[in-house]
């Protein structure tokens, strides 16, 4: 008989590197107060799961409850997210992030993405 192993998902999509340039970027959340509030949830597993959905295809409602986030939340989050820019901030951290890595070398980094014409 097969034992279950129990694995922590919220660093796979997220390794603590990304984690650390995406963390500052996300609004704080607070409970929702109808009938008492909702318990907080994990922002590092909240935006794991939304990794995960996005890039693996699968759909929100099949969301392993490994993540230890729901569906709902998941798909909540997601879109707030959306609506308040997070997206759009995180692809330009990740921007200026590979312009810091290339400073001082003499062709930049949108030249080695784009080409010399650029991208066409």
């Amino acid at each position: 008989m097969m034992r279950a192993v129990r694995v922590d998902l919220s660093c796979r999509p997220v390794p603590d590197g990304w984690w650390e340039l995406v963390a500052p970027l996300l609004p704080v959340f607070k409970s929702r107060p109808q009938d008492g509030g909702t318990a907080p949830v994990d922002e590092r597993a909240a935006f794991a799961s939304v990794v995960y959905v996005l890039t693996s295809g699968c759909t929100w409602q099949h969301l392993p409850g490994e993540f230890g986030v729901s569906p709902a939340t998941a798909h909540r989050r997601s879109t707030a997210w959306t609506k308040v820019g997070v997206w759009r901030r995180l692809h330009r951290a990740v921007l200026d992030e590979l312009r810091a890595r290339s400073t001082g070398r003499r062709r930049s980094w949108t030249r080695r993405v784009c080409g010399r014409k650029g991208g066409r």
